[in-house]
């Protein structure tokens, strides 16, 4: 935005350095889309950070927002004490979170060494900390083989990872990570309880030959995210229950247009990267919003049909900025067909898994979109 002429750009951060969770993740690869070569996620956070000062941006952490209200106005709380910050415009980017151990409902003891990968990371890469020697990762997902990078730079060697579907989350090759560095992969596995008093001695397994049960002496859990949307949730800004971040429009516009919103908080989950291009665009569009240059807000909805569709985002028609992007919530194959006032404009076959990234172009036919998803065809 400042590269655009916006005059004054505040960034807040609740760390003590900026950069979110690339700032905690020490192994490649980022930056390839921004920056043409890999870097390890510390380096590509400083760069970024170093790149918005350059351009004039003012970034203060250690703040933590506490409320969003009409205005825009934001409340927020560091050691100075709680005060207002009135803005003509802002944008919320407070990203994502795992799902924890008691909302997966796992069974069991409540030792200490049970953590999900953000907290891995931290106590390896920021607090250069080993918390567990033989640790048990639950998950499939990418940031899983982020966490098995991580057991590994710490000097851990994980004893398995479990995968309650059929077959690995992420995209082929990450499901050969494991195997290069001698750790099982057991699909098809449930994570039934964990063991232990002071700290985990185990855990109990259900697969395809029964229960059984491992030695460990941790368990990372891994993935099933959601956007961080604690803020958003208490506001007066509408919050889509598909993907449990805000509504928005094409321009990532809110139900407020006043406050925009880009990242991993509009869904679950993107790579640093995506999010950094989505970042710009939407960036873009708030400097015209600034300058009175943003066409207003639409009416037109964009809802799914099909019960093998799990969420879409934008919920509203709008800018071209986000394009149309979904998931779905199994396993599927049939026809995928987007249709305007009940009229199919597009579609073709899709066979798709939960947790894989389906992109499509926003149709130019003005009126409510319907993506419908026909099974079986």
């Amino acid at each position: 935005m400042r590269r655009r002429g916006v005059g004054l750009v505040l960034v807040l951060d609740r760390e003590p350095a900026p950069g979110g969770i690339p700032r905690h993740c020490g192994h490649s690869p980022y930056g390839l889309r921004e920056f043409r070569r890999p870097m390890t996620g510390p380096a590509y956070a400083e760069r970024l950070a170093e790149e918005a000062v350059a351009a004039g941006v003012e970034i203060r952490c250690g703040i933590s927002v506490m409320s969003l209200l009409p205005g825009p106005v934001v409340e927020i709380s560091s050691n100075a004490g709680v005060r207002r910050i009135a803005a003509r415009r802002v944008l919320l980017a407070t990203g994502v979170r795992e799902t924890s151990r008691a909302g997966r409902l796992i069974g069991g003891s409540k030792p200490g060494g049970v953590m999900n990968t953000g907290a891995l990371q931290g106590l390896v890469y920021l607090d250069g900390l080993r918390p567990f020697r033989a640790p048990l990762i639950l998950g499939t997902e990418l940031v899983a083989f982020s966490a098995l990078l991580t057991c590994r730079h710490a000097g851990a060697r994980p004893v398995g990872m479990v995968e309650p579907g059929p077959r690995p989350t992420a995209r082929f090759p990450s499901a050969l990570l494991p195997r290069l560095l001698g750790v099982p992969l057991w699909l098809g596995t449930e994570l039934l309880a964990i063991e232990g008093r002071d700290r985990v001695s185990g855990a109990v397994l259900r697969g395809p030959k029964g229960e059984r049960r491992v030695a460990c002496d941790g368990v990372v859990v891994t993935g099933r995210f959601r956007p961080e949307a604690t803020l958003v949730r208490s506001s007066h800004l509408a919050l889509d229950p598909g993907t449990g971040g805000p509504e928005v429009d094409g321009y990532g516009r809110c139900s407020d247009p006043t406050y925009f919103a880009a990242g991993n908080l509009l869904r679950p989950v993107e790579t640093a990267g995506v999010s950094w291009s989505e970042g710009c665009r939407i960036g873009a569009a708030m400097a015209e919003a600034l300058a009175d240059a943003l066409p207003p807000p639409g009416a037109d909805r964009i809802s799914l049909g099909g019960e093998g569709l799990a969420w879409v985002m934008p919920q509203r028609r709008g800018g071209a900025a986000l394009g149309l992007q979904l998931r779905v919530s199994r396993a599927v194959s049939g026809r995928l067909s987007v249709r305007v006032d009940g009229r199919d404009v597009a579609s073709r076959r899709l066979t798709a898994l939960p947790e894989r990234r389906i992109s499509l172009d926003l149709p130019a036919a003005q009126g409510p979109v319907e993506i419908v998803l026909e099974e079986g065809r």
